[in-house]
């Protein structure tokens, strides 16, 4: 749990002609991860081909299920065997056919669609042309010496327009109304025309175009249009019993092309890296978890009874950076591996934080939200809303509890500090000591994180660094020393002379460590050294004194609650009631998303930072899909 999977390197070589067995049985096998074969000897890349049929197939049959048909479940039988090169090329032929007869079905649709659309308009204008009893067509004729306007206006403007239009000799009749918008026809004559529109523009005159369809008498263009409707009723009846054909005919030779699709995606995936060979001969690469090996030779027997051979080796030290990382979580903790992801992925051999980073996170939370109320509030609240909080939800749950238990260490329920009496600190009553033990968990945080850095760095192979480095062993040596120096200068311990020298050895190492690595000339080397040895130092205690927050946190806690408490005291009865429910509702929504995002900023900046790289590879192993939903 704390490191990835023991990996093997395998190389699966079989004839080329079994090649998309070999890539399914493997996925079936289910924790095999693709990986380049390195070898020049096998440079040829015998999958090609079937990966270029399969991505054609797939585009084909992808556009039929969206247009053609509906999508049933695919259920992929245990014993089906992966398609051969030839019955891609012949299904995707097949889908081909199918598409141009479904395409042509679907553009007829779209055509009735289309046209139902513009029917649709036409209505609209019809709808408010048909109080005009009267021929549209001799009435917009373009050569009369009569010009009509038709269109609508502010009913608040209908009485200025009509009185000035009538000073030049134009006429104005209503004929229907829409709310506020009045519309009317507007005649007079044409030679007049430009002072009309100069108006009408002025009082938002919108004029309503009548198309050609509707240039007629609106009772004839109301018989034209259920006309047209019923046609297009009977086209579409007749485009669905296509449709329907189609779906009788193509249907169950669909299903087959999803199912050999689904068959042949293992080699079509693994193709893009690991799949090479040459001539009659081809081999799958990839990485497996060392335990399932024995596993995997049973499966490899039963399906191809030793027309096989394996080779497999542990990874080396110069693909360590490229060797993919199998993580396994318990259920109670996956909940807290994305927001690790987040940060990134840890490389393969290294430290995985996920569990820490679940502990510390609580505790951080816990220390800077500790209270029997609010804490039972989150923890209710994240139970509630389980089913849309998702994975999230037990984060909610386990930081309530963690809360809780702070609030009786604290002796605190939603903010009264005289409840009971607190088991361990009131931050209210003692706040130099809750600084000390803020200050003292960070101490111990930073040195567990140079120790993992350590340890990280040492199995990358870099030792020099793992022992010498200020993020090493020797930056741990100097950290410990003067932490230790300044607990007895402050009378907690009495170790000044061993802390002196262990934080001096510390330094020493360092800054010896950093001359070694320096670059230039004489002067140059020297000012790095110092630089860098300084920076050391700062850099830790800074980071120490970041853990202050923990108890400036705990200790705001207090004080929104005091100010809460002062508010509701000089209210009445109700007031007080309400402003002490108002008031908790703000420290539980407000401090608590605060908390949660000042407790992973700790946690990223102060941890992740000093010894995770998030420069992994996630271990993606090929897999069977099933569209069933199942595997």
């Amino acid at each position: 749990m704390l490191r990835a999977e023991p990996l093997l390197k395998i190389r699966l070589m079989l004839l080329a002609s079994e090649a998309q067995d070999a890539a399914l049985t493997l996925a079936r096998f289910g924790v095999f991860n693709p990986a380049p074969c390195g070898l020049e000897a096998l440079a040829d890349a015998p999958a090609a081909a079937y990966r270029e049929a399969w991505l054609e197939a797939e585009a084909r049959l992808s556009k039929l299920m969206e247009t053609c048909t509906d999508e049933v479940p695919v259920d992929l039988p245990a014993a089906a065997e992966a398609p051969s090169l030839a019955d891609l090329e012949e299904l995707n032929h097949w889908l081909k056919d199918a598409w141009s007869a479904c395409f042509a079905c679907h553009e007829d649709e779209a055509r009735i669609e289309e046209m139902r659309s513009r029917l649709g308009a036409l209505e609209e204008t019809l709808a408010k042309l048909e109080g005009l009893n009267v021929n549209l067509a001799q009435l917009l004729r373009a050569d009369s010496l009569l010009a009509v306007n038709i269109g609508s206006l502010p009913a608040a403007e209908l009485k200025r327009v009509t009185e000035a239009l009538a000073m030049t000799g134009h006429l104005v009749s209503r004929f229907d109304q829409a709310g506020e918008q009045v519309f009317a026809v507007i005649a007079g004559p044409r030679a007049r025309q430009g002072e009309v529109r100069g108006l009408l523009a002025q009082a938002g005159w919108r004029e309503l175009p009548v198309p050609d369809e509707l240039r007629t008498h609106p009772q004839a263009a109301r018989i034209w249009l259920d006309a047209q409707r019923a046609g297009l009723d009977s086209q579409s009846g007749a485009a669905c019993e296509v449709r329907d054909r189609l779906l009788e005919a193509f249907g169950p030779r669909l299903h087959e092309a999803r199912l050999r699709l689904a068959l042949a995606r293992p080699l079509a995936e693994a193709a893009m890296s690991g799949v090479c060979g040459r001539g009659e001969l081809a081999a799958v690469s990839g990485w497996v978890p060392k335990r399932r090996l024995d596993a995997l030779r049973r499966t490899l027997d039963d399906r191809f009874h030793g027309r096989y051979w394996l080779d497999l080796r542990e990874p080396s030290p110069r693909e360590i950076a490229e060797v993919p990382s199998l993580m396994r979580y318990p259920g109670w903790l996956r909940p807290y591996v994305p927001l690790v992801k987040s940060y990134g992925v840890p490389r393969y051999g290294e430290f995985d934080p996920v569990l820490p980073f679940a502990v510390t996170y609580l505790l951080l939370f816990g220390a800077m939200f500790g209270d029997v109320g609010h804490g039972a509030a989150i923890l209710l609240l994240s139970a509630g809303f389980a089913r849309r909080l998702g994975a999230m939800a037990w984060i909610g749950v386990a930081a309530g509890t963690v809360s809780i238990l702070f609030g009786f260490l604290y002796g605190s329920v939603f903010g009264y500090e005289d409840v009971f009496p607190a088991l361990w600190v009131s931050p209210l009553h003692d706040p130099t000591r809750v600084l000390t033990i803020a200050v003292a968990f960070g101490v111990g945080f930073i040195a567990f994180v140079l120790l993992i850095n350590a340890f990280n760095k040492g199995v990358a192979g870099r030792a020099s660094e793992a022992l010498f480095d200020s993020g090493g062993l020797a930056g741990l040596a100097f950290y410990l020393g003067a932490v230790g120096m300044l607990a007895s200068r402050v009378g907690m311990f009495d170790v000044a002379r061993t802390g002196g020298l262990l934080a001096g050895a510390g330094i020493a190492v360092v800054a010896a460590y950093k001359w070694h690595e320096a670059r230039g000339g004489l002067g140059e080397r020297i000012l790095v050294t110092i630089i860098e040895t300084l920076e050391t130092a700062i850099t830790l205690f800074s980071n120490t004194l970041s853990f202050m927050r923990v108890a400036a946190f705990s200790l705001n806690h207090v004080a929104l609650a005091l100010a809460v408490f002062t508010l509701a005291h000089g209210l009445d009865t109700v007031g007080h009631g309400i402003t002490l429910v108002l008031g908790n509702i703000v420290i539980i929504v407000l401090e608590g998303g605060i908390v949660a995002i000042q407790a992973l900023r700790l946690m990223y900046y102060e941890g992740f930072s000093r010894f995770f790289n998030g420069d992994g590879r996630e271990f993606v192993p090929l897999r069977l899909e099933n569209t069933a939903g199942g595997q």
